[in-house]
């Protein structure tokens, strides 16, 4: 399994063909509680850099963008009745969709772990 990062704050953790895809915790933390997430339908075609998801937090609402191209397979469907979910577990079990992915070269210009975590150092500086 690799998990890839990207600027906007998402990330993919990749299992075969399969992108799991949620918000980072750097994200959730900026967003606050959040109190709403609307997560794409099954069966939607999605391209890179397109708006898959929308989470609002009681202090904005934000944009979540697709890393890749390819077919949603699968939703979280529990953050809709528990959007907290992404609070508390924001890179596990508050994942927001599954993806499969249509280009694996997509994603070689994300960030891994050490990569994100060095890029958010440099965005506090």
């Amino acid at each position: 399994m690799t998990v890839k990062y990207s600027e906007d704050h998402e990330w993919i953790s990749v299992e075969g063909d399969i992108g799991t895809v949620g918000i980072t915790n750097h994200a959730q933390e900026q967003l606050g509680e959040l109190v709403y997430v609307e997560v794409p339908e099954v069966g939607a075609s999605l391209d890179q850099g397109e708006e898959a998801c929308v989470v609002e937090s009681v202090k904005a609402a934000s944009e979540v963008y697709s890393p890749c191209t390819g077919e949603v397979i699968e939703v979280n469907e529990d953050l809709s009745d528990a959007p907290t979910i992404v609070n508390e577990h924001a890179e596990g079990d508050g994942w927001m969709f599954k993806i499969k992915i249509a280009d694996m070269r997509e994603l070689d210009d994300y960030m891994d772990k050490a990569q994100y975590t060095a890029y958010l150092k440099d965005l506090d500086d």
